[in-house]
């Protein structure tokens, strides 16, 4: 049984859900947002409530249930509050700035790597380590999150890299020879 699926979910005021055939539309100040629910998924909305329950108890369908329910979740966030993501850069040399749609990063490359930014993701540079971007779809902010990272991930022997605020790296010591 779901535990995450079994829960309801409440629409805030503000936020109108509807359901179009199979996609469920949600509109809120920050913007809209749609997903498609599988077939074996049903989402009903009563009033400000919406219940996500499954047709029957296989493995593939017990799986989709609390998916979609934490993905409807998701979506109404995002169109109230939005999500944010936020990473720094740590090494010497290192740095980033805005160059109009693109995020220009010296991150120990002879040359300056521009990376276009997407357009529904908001990215601020608040200083020449760090970098804030925010946007109403969590995977889109995420996955451009992880595609920054993924440019130069923290080295383990020293540090240095792309990480996310409060990431820990765990540092290996450095291979000695033996004599």
């Amino acid at each position: 049984m779901s535990r995450v699926g079994l829960k309801l979910i409440t629409i805030p005021s503000g936020v109108t859900v509807t359901q179009v055939e199979d996609r469920i539309i949600v509109k809120g100040k920050n913007g809209e947002l749609s997903e498609r629910v599988p077939r074996n998924i049903t989402v009903t909305i009563d009033g400000d409530k919406i219940t996500v329950s499954r047709a029957n108890d296989s493995r593939n369908v017990k799986m989709l249930h609390g998916t979609v329910r934490a993905l409807i979740a998701n979506m109404i966030i995002g169109v109230t509050e939005g999500f944010s993501v936020e990473l720094e850069l740590s090494g010497v040399g290192y740095r980033v700035s805005l160059e109009g749609t693109n995020l220009s990063l010296a991150i120990g490359y002879k040359h300056l790597v521009k990376y276009p930014i997407p357009a529904d993701i908001k990215v601020e540079v608040p200083s020449q380590t760090s970098i804030k971007m925010w946007a109403v779809s969590k995977q889109k902010v995420g996955l451009f999150a992880s595609q920054v990272r993924a440019l130069k991930p923290p080295e383990v022997y020293k540090g240095k890299g792309i990480r996310y605020v409060g990431e820990v790296v765990r540092k290996k010591e450095v291979k000695t020879a033996a004599a």
